[in-house]
């Protein structure tokens, strides 16, 4: 199985453009992964909410393949703690599954169209952070998740 982080907008502070660089090249030893960035929709200050959404939503469903399992992060999502992911992970892989993509959507959240194609949802938290910020965090957990399965020293109960 393959893993896919793919995000809306660019990242353009310097501090998690490195620890994403960081965690990136870490996966590698694990897993094989992939980050994709959808630019920023253009003129989006003059379109609506659901009309930004909408735009947004084509571009991610063109990227998605067959036999993909598409999981929103999305506040009403699912919560896990490290370890449960990490078996969550690993029963996605035994799945038989070929990709499992993650995506994080822009500033509204997603259309409908995206939600009714998602087979399910992630909360990394209650709490809200910054759609940059939960790049890094998702890159992070999906790299711990990978080192507990090969119970490795990173993550402590």
């Amino acid at each position: 199985m393959k893993i896919l982080l793919l995000v809306i907008g660019k990242t353009d502070e310097k501090y998690l453009l490195e620890g994403m660089s960081k965690y990136r090249n870490r996966l590698k030893h694990y897993i094989g992964f992939n980050y994709e960035e959808i630019p920023d929709i253009k003129n989006r200050k003059s379109l609506s909410e659901a009309q930004q959404k909408k735009q947004e939503a084509d571009l991610i469903l063109a990227k998605l393949k067959v036999g993909d399992k598409l999981v929103l992060l999305d506040e009403k999502g699912k919560e896990y703690r490290s370890v449960e992911f990490a078996k969550h992970l690993q029963q996605q892989m035994n799945s038989g599954i070929k990709r499992l993509v993650f995506v994080v959507g822009g500033p509204y959240g997603f259309d409908t169209s995206v939600y009714d194609k998602s087979q399910g949802k992630l909360s990394l938290s209650k709490m809200t952070f910054s759609h940059q910020m939960i790049r890094l965090f998702m890159l992070e957990q999906v790299y711990r998740a990978m080192t507990i399965l090969k119970n490795e020293p990173y993550h402590h109960e």
